[in-house]
């Protein structure tokens, strides 16, 4: 017996030197094992004094990690010591394992720290799956208890602070996650996207320098207040985002362009004379829905000819504001009648190669169907039959769909170098239409070679250019850029972006999955910065 408690100590016990192993018995699965302190005695933890004197005992039931698939108990027998101090407020203390357990737990230290990291990688509910499985037993919310126990990680002011916010709930709450810029880990996180919380961290966190943000007024104001002194740089990525929103806003203004023009409005026969186009304008939409839209784009172009803001005209109308800028922004009233886009499919990237095929004679659908099988498509042979019927009854004649506005959109804001061939010569049609779109595309090019040739001295030049076109869209885009002119400057000339707080981001987004979206702010911050 003496031989199996030195090889359950050595087993069980390596590296921790004050406990005897007296006996251990394996039934149903589980392994009891007996022990008791070796020391002759302990120091009282108040007043420093060694004690060897017995008051009493207890026992304590420690879970350590499992053996062999069963499940390890410590009956760990615990003796209480008299202090024989006289000044000393406490009378008797406990045998203290340090190394062990820490005082009234009931898992091992090293259990402790095995669940913790558990808890840190898959928070609750997996976490507890995981954790059964490897006969730890523990539930979700005792992983997730641990993981609010642990101390938040200490880090010093960074140089470079990387500011950017993420949604708690999309559409309602958003948070704020602060980052290093040179190191691109995460420094905190703010329960709001307002300027008051960025501020009083600044103030308590003196020494950042240079702060990157994107192009919120809330950011720009609280760190104008919090670090007067450091400088804002706004971030090209977002820049990259605002100049691709208003280049959207100016294709759809010339929506009308994008339509080839029809046989009868470029020739016509000797025996007419020549006329305007715009003696033959194309119908206006019908409907009461028209309408509707019709009254409301006249109604607000009204309120802001007579002075009005567009949210007071939000306030009065009672309308979300997005839809007052929509009217507000739209010079036609047919202009805020959305394109009907077409639902993708997974057929959507064969069909080229399906259009070619029964271009070369191949109508059946059941061997198209083959093909693709063949090359590993993700597609139903229904999908491929209907899409091959489309085809039959589509006349050979007839002319191409109109490019969508996002596809002229991406023609002008992709780099030349990423367009195809026949990317490269679609946007040649389009512009030679249309003037005003050729010099929006060349604002666009302009604004990129800034962007990546960290051009920023250029930016005054390049916008006071957009204003004298008067194109809509880029115009307000221009407008904003100057309201904001010495960060936009600084973030087109100077290397910091905010490259690194936009991957915490995406890893914030992974913590939520896991959590389930049922995790308060509290717990997603100490998820977030333990991670």
């Amino acid at each position: 017996m003496q031989t199996d408690a030195s090889f359950w100590d050595s087993l069980v016990f390596d590296g921790i030197d004050d406990v005897d192993v007296e006996a251990v018995t394996a039934a149903f699965g589980t392994v009891d094992v007996v022990a008791r302190g070796r020391a002759a005695g302990a120091v009282c933890p108040d007043c420093g004094c060694f004690s060897g004197r017995i008051h009493d005992s207890y026992q304590r039931r420690l879970k350590d990690l499992p053996l062999g698939g069963q499940t390890v108990v410590i009956r760990l027998t615990v003796r209480r010591f008299i202090c024989g101090a006289a000044n000393c407020p406490r009378r008797t203390f406990a045998e203290p394992f340090a190394r062990l357990a820490a005082p009234y737990a009931r898992f091992t230290t090293r259990l402790n720290h095995i669940l913790e990291r558990v808890g840190l990688a898959l928070a609750g509910r997996a976490g507890a799956r995981l954790a059964s499985q490897l006969g730890f037993d523990a539930g979700r919310m005792n992983l997730l208890r641990r993981v609010m126990k642990l101390p938040d990680p200490q880090f010093s002011t960074p140089r470079v602070l990387g500011v950017d916010d993420f949604a708690i709930r999309r559409g309602q709450t958003y948070s704020t996650v602060l980052t290093c810029g040179e190191a691109h880990h995460v420094v905190d996180v703010l329960p709001t996207r307002k300027a008051g919380p960025l501020t009083a961290w600044l103030t308590t966190h003196p020494g950042v320098e240079i702060i990157c943000r994107d192009r919120a007024g809330a950011y720009a104001e609280g760190a104008r207040l919090g670090a007067p002194d450091g400088l804002q740089v706004a971030d090209r990525f977002h820049l990259w985002q605002g100049i691709g929103r208003a280049a959207e806003t100016c294709v759809a203004a010339h929506r009308d362009c994008l339509h080839t023009p029809r046989l009868s409005e470029t020739t016509r026969p000797d025996t007419d004379s020549p006329q305007d186009a715009s003696d033959h304008p194309e119908p206006d939409p019908a409907g009461r829905r028209a309408q509707r839209k019709k009254a409301a784009h006249a109604l607000v172009h009204e309120l802001l000819a007579q002075g009005h803001s567009r949210r007071a005209i939000a306030r009065h109308l009672g309308w979300g504001l997005n839809t007052v800028l929509r009217y507000a922004n739209a010079v036609r009233w047919q202009d805020t009648i959305r394109e009907n886009r077409p639902r993708s499919s997974r057929l959507d990237p064969y069909k080229p190669y399906l259009e070619r095929r029964f271009a070369a004679g191949c109508t059946s659908a059941t061997r198209l169907h083959r093909e693709l099988i063949a090359e590993n498509a993700p597609v139903t042979y229904g999908m491929v039959r209907a899409y091959v019927a489309t085809l039959r009854t589509a006349p050979p004649d007839a002319p191409p769909p109109p490019p969508k506005v996002r596809q002229v959109t991406g023609w002008l804001t992709r780099h030349p170098e990423a367009l195809s061939e026949e990317d490269h010569a679609a946007p040649k049609v389009v512009l030679a239409r249309c003037p005003e779109l050729e010099t929006a595309a060349g604002h666009i090019r302009d604004f990129g070679e800034m962007l990546t040739g960290r051009l920023g001295t250029q930016l005054p030049a390049w916008i006071d250019a957009v204003e004298a076109s008067q194109l809509p869209g880029l115009s307000g885009f221009a407008c904003h850029l100057r309201r904001d002119l010495d960060a936009v400057t600084a973030g087109l000339t100077l290397q910091w972006s905010s490259g690194g707080t936009e991957g915490a981001v995406n890893r914030i987004k992974k913590i939520k999955r896991q959590l389930y979206g049922r995790a308060e702010f509290e717990l997603l911050r100490k998820m977030i910065l333990l991670q």
